[in-house]
């Protein structure tokens, strides 16, 4: 249903991304990885548990990830780009209970959420890990 292919795209396909990314790091010395986590991942809002409770768990799997990789010069960070319009949005009708359908929200394009992207992947090895990184405008 619905519900479970939301987990398993957010939470557990951030999850065997990294898993397959892993070894190869290790083998380089080094390494980042960016999780795309959501601002309701940590908070909750009504009429969204699934998207919601799969964005916490991603959240919880980037502190987790972190603290098992950080001795093989592994970073591992959250990157919540708040709301992007996308393909994907062009079906969805908007909702006016939306979480982020305030009009004080910064709506992004793809290429607007490129640079903190850009910005976590060129820290230096021992950067920052198990943190979360956000462009949305309100806490």
């Amino acid at each position: 249903d619905d519900w479970r292919a939301t987990v398993e795209i957010n939470l557990f396909g951030a999850y065997y991304c990294a898993k397959a990314a892993i070894p190869h790091l290790r083998t380089r010395g080094a390494g980042k990885i960016i999780i795309v986590g959501s601002g309701m991942g940590h908070r909750g809002s009504a009429g969204y548990s699934a998207y919601c409770v799969s964005k916490a768990g991603v959240w919880m799997l980037t502190q987790v990830l972190a603290q098992e990789v950080w001795q093989d010069t592994i970073s591992v960070n959250e990157l919540i780009p708040g709301p992007v319009q996308t393909a994907i949005d062009q079906n969805v009708p908007a909702r006016a209970d939306a979480p982020f359908a305030a009009s004080s929200e910064w709506s992004k394009q793809p290429e607007d959420v490129a640079p903190l992207a850009l910005f976590l992947a060129t820290q230096p090895d021992v950067g920052p890990t198990a943190q979360s990184f956000s462009l949305m405008r309100r806490a």
